[in-house]
């Protein structure tokens, strides 16, 4: 199968990416993205950052819709965001990497968050008892 999407829709009701993979023989692979997932994991270096452990927990993007999709070549998707951030390249590995893993991700993510104090939500900071 290629990682290639053979189809992109953009569900802003449902606030995701669909994707739909074909595969051989069988029947298509679809899957939906969520702008928040995608934002949170951007693969731009303001989210990474500049080398190992310097990564940028984001915070506050539950709400974050994807406002545009341009393409970049033939090997990824530019995607911008209502909060600005627009300068992360989705290559089709990583946007298909993302679809396969994306319930541990997930999960890593919303921990993060909770360890450090942060929350989905705009503007708000969860305070931990001691």
């Amino acid at each position: 199968m290629s990682v290639i999407p053979s189809d992109i829709k953009v569900r802003k009701q449902s606030r995701c990416i669909e994707l739909s993979y074909r595969n051989t023989g069988e029947q298509d692979e679809c899957y939906q993205l969520s702008f928040e997932l995608l934002r949170v994991y951007s693969p731009s270096a303001e989210v990474r950052g500049h080398g190992v452990g310097n990564e940028v927990l984001q915070h506050g993007k539950k709400d974050v819709v994807v406002l545009n999709i341009e393409p970049a070549g033939n090997y990824a998707l530019k995607l911008i965001f209502d909060d600005g951030h627009d300068s992360g390249l989705y290559d089709w590995k990583y946007l298909y990497h993302l679809c396969q893993s994306q319930d541990a991700m997930w999960q890593e993510y919303l921990t993060k968050l909770d360890t450090a104090g942060l929350s989905r939500e705009s503007n708000v900071i969860q305070f931990k008892a001691l």
